[in-house]
């Protein structure tokens, strides 16, 4: 694993379209922003698994309203 350190509002780039910055750093909690393509899935941790659960499990995942 690549491990990075990073100041507030600092980015690190994935590859040549993703894009991880740091916008704000409070006590323990870390907030980053993401900037990617739409069609690269970006999920927390918890909700990756619960997705994988599922589609293992033969259920299908609920789909999440999007705004326009």
């Amino acid at each position: 694993m690549l491990v990075l350190s990073r100041k507030q509002d600092e980015k690190i780039i994935i590859g040549d379209s993703i894009t991880l910055m740091v916008v704000s750093i409070q006590g323990d909690k870390v907030r980053l922003g993401i900037e990617a393509p739409k069609e690269v899935s970006i999920h927390r941790e918890e909700v990756y698994q619960a997705i994988q659960s599922e589609q293992k499990s033969g259920c299908k995942p609920q789909s999440t309203p999007t705004e326009k």
